[in-house]
């Protein structure tokens, strides 16, 4: 019986297919910010080849969780990771842009309260799942978060691609949607702490 489970063990692989993926949006990360801050790289394609890595990497996020979920793939490891992805993936793109838009008049400094909007909440919203959770409490993700997200997402890819569409100074398009992000960011946030703010006991 031993040395039936020990085998069992030995089958089964150190990582599944969605975790697999999860490292791999890890990996992109740091590519994808390279690329749209690489001074070498003429802007049109740093831009181009920037917004492909990013839309590649964000699209292994909804790929790992269908998968997981659809096969029944769903791990610890995998649920500490993915999250953690995500935000690497969020800020880190998001600091690149920064980087690239540094000579742009007044958008950095929007850009860089956005940025830290974003920075903050995850860290609030973080430590605030990990008090809850060791309550017993699981904290479901709700539609302000969904729809922060996404609209992170769509910030990112205009700040990436408005400029080789529209005029550089304009950015009309970046300011409208960083901007709404940010609001979606506090305000989901905001939305985490209303709900759970009662199991936050300073007596503890």
């Amino acid at each position: 019986m031993k040395e039936t489970s020990t085998a069992a063990s030995e089958k089964k692989p150190l990582l599944n297919l969605p975790n697999k993926l999860t490292l791999l949006r890890m990996v992109l990360v740091p590519v994808c910010m390279f690329v749209i801050m690489a001074e070498f790289i003429p802007e049109l394609w740093a831009r181009i080849i920037g917004t492909a890595v990013f839309i590649l990497t964000s699209l292994t996020d909804m790929l790992d969780g269908k998968i997981a979920r659809k096969y029944h793939l769903i791990t610890d490891f995998g649920k500490f990771l993915d999250p953690v992805a995500d935000k690497l993936l969020v800020i880190g793109t998001m600091l690149a842009v920064l980087v690239r838009v540094r000579t742009v008049p007044v958008f950095p400094i929007v850009l860089s309260v956005a940025l830290f909007i974003v920075i903050f909440r995850e860290l609030a919203v973080t430590s605030l799942r990990m008090i809850v959770n060791g309550n017993g409490i699981v904290v479901a993700a709700g539609w302000l978060g969904k729809i922060k997200t996404v609209s992170q997402m769509v910030s990112i890819v205009c700040m990436l691609v408005e400029p080789l569409i529209l005029p550089k100074d304009g950015m009309i398009l970046s300011y409208i949607t960083v901007s709404f992000m940010a609001f979606m960011t506090l305000w989901s946030g905001i939305d985490y702490f209303r709900q759970y703010w009662k199991f936050l006991d300073p007596r503890k």
